[in-house]
């Protein structure tokens, strides 16, 4: 069996009034495709080329549905409750306990969010907020708890949603300057459920430009800032939501994820972040970036409030036909911390490819894993870096393709972005099908280990969150190596539509949030929820920036 192969990268930085040089430059019919050649030998493409897979193309990562004896047993569609504040923050359970027990109340609480807006401007968290509108839901919800009618345990919750998902009334920008001219007519089918479920939409938050980079840069709006340190970047492309909940604004967030920008962000802030299995919360109503590899997930101050915004917004969706096919959404045994019976497999040396304090905290959750009785199998996950690439293939060939009706707004888009389609458009049409191939071969892999263990554990990034370079809100910047330090550990889950969820493990010597990953089997959102409440570790202390909603 091959070793492992994944490697660090030591790539050089642009940043500032280099960047838009380097763009052009890629974008020039003579210098442009020489300088593309070396782009796409350093990100491996060349060699991965050359790499035979004989397994057939799978087109999407959809996984067969468990049979009736493998399944959890579903449980009514209700949030889980939660044991009071996690670390600095309030949770869904303690917004709702307060409203249940007569305290201050949703338009409280709306009130206190929306100043909690306003006064954070500077670090970039929101693009667009209708206070009015906020405020007649928190009417409508105080009423409903008046009444002893609450929709939901969440609610009267605020929530942020990502500006890549609709929501009525906003424009979905998408984190450009040229899209969202016309408000959404109708909320995405995500938005609509958590709706339906009472929480608060507070507005759209920031995103990287399309989403095609795993930081929280943005020359439209500013580079989003951690919480923790304003310094230094909230990872992305979900860095308003994660942004918007680790200052303490809203316990919940909806963030998007198709390389790890779901659980890289919420590793870099402090939070919980879900990505579900592929096809288990609809895509209906979010901008089409990237199609067999996009998935919904909600970012959250707690693993109990994860689980009950996923159990809310999970389910079919006739107006997506990949969520047709899927078991029932379910929670399992979650809240049961006694893990007697389960296992947790560890590949060791793509474990231990992290910074080290960030290899011994997440060696720390092994250990609280093990004393909640779950057995830890040593185990092998052959070609990652085959799949790493597959990955970058993909999801770069499909957003080539999503954006390639605005090339008219070609020179609109940050540098890095058109950097980043220069090389997408330079991939070819054998690429994205040696791609496909190499995503069967990966799903067969995952099949294996997942035969082996319930559940696989890794750092969340290998990185701690990265210092917004000078010049970063003006032009940008671009870190290739950086970058793949914080996906080192992320690409299986969209390549293969693996659940994968990260959650924090402390802070470090710099008060830096780290965070730990675990994947499971397809349509298991239940086993890494339940593992992940036993394995989090609360945050120590509150971030630098942070608003106390609930408190006041």
């Amino acid at each position: 069996m091959p070793g492992y192969d994944l490697k660090s990268l030591n790539l050089p930085k642009i940043i500032g009034r280099a960047l838009p040089a380097a763009a052009r430059v890629l974008e020039t019919p003579l210098a442009g495709p020489l300088a593309l050649r070396k782009l796409l030998a350093d990100a491996g493409v060349t060699a991965w080329r050359d790499l035979a897979t004989d397994h057939p193309p799978a087109f999407t990562s959809r996984s067969p549905a468990p049979g009736a004896d493998d399944a959890p047993e579903p449980v009514p569609l209700a949030a889980p409750g939660g044991a009071g504040g996690f670390g600095p923050y309030a949770t869904a359970a303690d917004y709702t306990r307060q409203y249940a027990q007569g305290g201050p109340g949703p338009e409280d609480a709306a009130a206190r969010a929306l100043a909690a807006i306003r006064d954070s401007r500077g670090l970039n968290h929101f693009v667009s907020v209708h206070e009015e509108d906020v405020m007649g839901q928190a009417r409508a919800s105080a009423a409903r708890w008046a009444a002893g009618r609450p929709l939901s345990p969440l609610d009267g919750v605020p929530v942020a949603v990502k500006d890549e998902v609709d929501v009525v009334g906003y424009p979905t920008f998408v984190g450009t300057a040229f899209l969202g001219k016309t408000p959404a007519a109708a909320d995405a089918t995500s938005v609509a459920r958590l709706r339906a479920a009472g929480a608060l939409i507070l507005g759209k938050a920031a995103m990287h430009e399309i989403g095609i980079n795993p930081t929280g840069q943005n020359v439209h709006t500013g580079a989003a800032k951690n919480p923790w340190d304003p310094a230094r970047d909230t990872g992305g492309s979900s860095s308003g939501p994660a942004g918007a909940v680790a200052a303490g604004v809203c316990p919940v967030a909806l963030g998007a994820d198709g390389g790890g920008s779901i659980r890289i962000p919420a590793a870099l802030c402090g939070l919980v972040g879900l990505k579900p299995t592929w096809g288990r919360v609809s895509e209906h109503g979010a901008f089409p970036l990237c199609w067999s590899m996009a998935h919904l997930g909600p970012i959250a101050v707690s693993v109990p409030d994860a689980a009950a915004a996923y159990l809310a917004m999970a389910g079919p969706d006739p107006a997506d036909v990949n969520t047709l096919d899927q078991p029932p959404p379910s929670l399992g045994r979650f809240g049961d911390r006694d893990l007697s019976g389960l296992s947790v497999g560890v590949y060791e040396p793509w474990f231990s490819h992290a910074d080290p304090r960030i290899v011994a905290a997440c060696r720390a959750g092994i250990s609280r894993l093990s004393e909640a009785g779950a057995r830890i199998v040593k185990v092998q996950v052959p070609d990652l870096d085959a799949q790493r690439v597959a990955h970058v293939v993909i999801i770069l060939a499909e957003m080539a393709a999503a954006m390639a009706k605005y090339r008219a707004f070609l020179r609109r888009m940050a540098p890095t972005v058109r950097i980043n389609l220069a090389v997408a458009r330079a991939l070819l049409a054998t690429d994205y099908v040696h791609a496909l191939r190499w995503r069967g071969a990966a799903m067969e892999i995952w099949r294996g280990v997942f035969s082996q263990v319930d559940a696989l554990a890794t750092p969340a990034t290998a990185i701690t969150a990265p210092l917004i370079p000078p010049g970063g809100d003006e032009y940008g910047w671009s870190d290739l190596a950086a970058v793949t330090e914080l996906m080192r550990f992320v690409f299986p889950g969209n390549l293969c539509g693996l659940p994968g969820i990260s959650f924090p493990v402390g802070l470090d010597e710099n008060s830096l949030p780290m965070g730990m990953q675990l994947y499971g089997p397809w349509w298991r959102e239940d086993l890494i929820l339940r593992m992940a409440d036993a394995a989090c570790e609360p945050m120590p202390g509150k971030p630098k920036a942070y608003f106390p909603v609930l408190e006041g």
